[in-house]
């Protein structure tokens, strides 16, 4: 038995059940991982308040890091004793110990830590396909960043800088402007305090910009679209304040044959050599210091409602992580 964190029903955070699970066996392909860490994110909250429909009862997290107990037939690219991270589907991180799909589960470089493990693979891994994998990106390049101050804006802004793209980010406060400027944004915009697409233009003298990562969704997708310089690229990965309203995919043509797109990291890491891959490119970022995590919050697995509450209203910066291990 574990300690696992579920729920039997959509809605707020007062839905999360601590509770003891049975772990199940190990089967081919399959992996038994005791977790130190958890990392928390947005995905967790939309499938908690039912924005993601899940099958319940259900377990909650997505990425998690910790030691490998056991290892199923066929499994050949880990072994017991290996410290490991994943961002992978099923829901199950928020727990002391799972059995899961061993083909997202990657290897711990030596010198990166389990809380730093927790704290980058979905984060990261989003990066990466943001940047290599969504639309052609190089040297020069502008990107206009929508919440450039949380876990996933944050590695964005470093990852920008690391390859010569300018990110201009947007952030509620003066604060978090900084904190992004500071991580390797070249402008931060305070969104409540400042109309953004005026800041964007002023900043690219009308031009606009090359590509748009969005999670923020419904509150900045008109702005965002507006902000595009011709051929641009919209990019919405979220949907923090809601989701966006259907368009008039005719207003793409009008605005300057503009392309837009709904991805998610769990079709790009579906494939395990791609998924080790990605991996293996975040780790370099991560271990030639080019990108450097900011973990400014750890949970312990008993206040897991207060995390997805701190989360939700945005009082958070950087990665958050629950702790989950012994």
């Amino acid at each position: 038995m574990a300690k696992t964190v579920i729920i039997e029903e959509h809605g707020g955070s007062e839905k999360l059940i601590l509770s003891n699970r049975d772990i199940g066996p190990v089967g081919p392909g399959q992996v038994r991982v005791r977790h130190k860490f958890a990392g928390l994110n947005f995905i967790d909250i939309y499938q908690r308040s039912g924005l993601y429909q899940l099958s319940l009862p259900t377990a909650l997290g997505m990425e998690g890091s910790g030691i490998v107990e056991e290892v199923g037939e066929g499994v050949t690219h880990l072994k017991e004793g290996d410290r490991v991270a994943y961002a992978s589907q099923p829901p199950g991180s928020y727990s002391e110990e799972r059995v899961m799909p061993a083909a997202q589960v990657c290897v711990l470089p030596d010198g990166v830590s389990f809380e730093e493990g927790a704290a980058m693979m979905l984060k990261g891994l989003t990066v990466q396909y943001l940047f290599h994998r969504t639309t052609p990106l190089q040297k020069g390049d502008t990107v206009l960043f929508q919440a450039a101050a949380g876990g996933v804006g944050l590695l964005a802004c470093q990852w920008a800088r690391s390859e010569g793209i300018t990110l201009i980010g947007t952030a509620g406060t003066d604060e978090k402007c900084a904190l992004a400027v500071e991580h390797g944004a070249a402008h931060c915009i305070n969104y409540n305090s400042k109309d953004f697409l005026k800041e964007v233009k002023d900043i690219t003298n009308n031009e606009g910009v090359d590509v748009v990562m969005d999670a923020v969704g419904a509150d900045t997708f008109e702005g965002s679209i507006d902000a595009l310089k011709p051929l641009g690229m919209f990019i919405s990965f979220g949907n923090a304040s809601g989701s966006v309203a259907p368009i008039n995919i005719g207003m793409l043509g009008q605005k300057g044959s503009l392309k837009i797109t709904r991805p998610t990291l769990f079709t790009h890491i579906a494939k395990h050599d791609t998924c080790q891959s990605m991996a293996g490119h975040l780790f370099d970022k991560v271990t030639s210091g080019q990108v450097k995590l900011r973990i400014d919050q750890t949970f312990a697995l008993s206040d897991i409602k207060l995390a997805h509450d701190q989360l939700e209203t945005r009082q958070t910066t950087g990665c958050s992580v629950i702790f989950t291990g012994d």
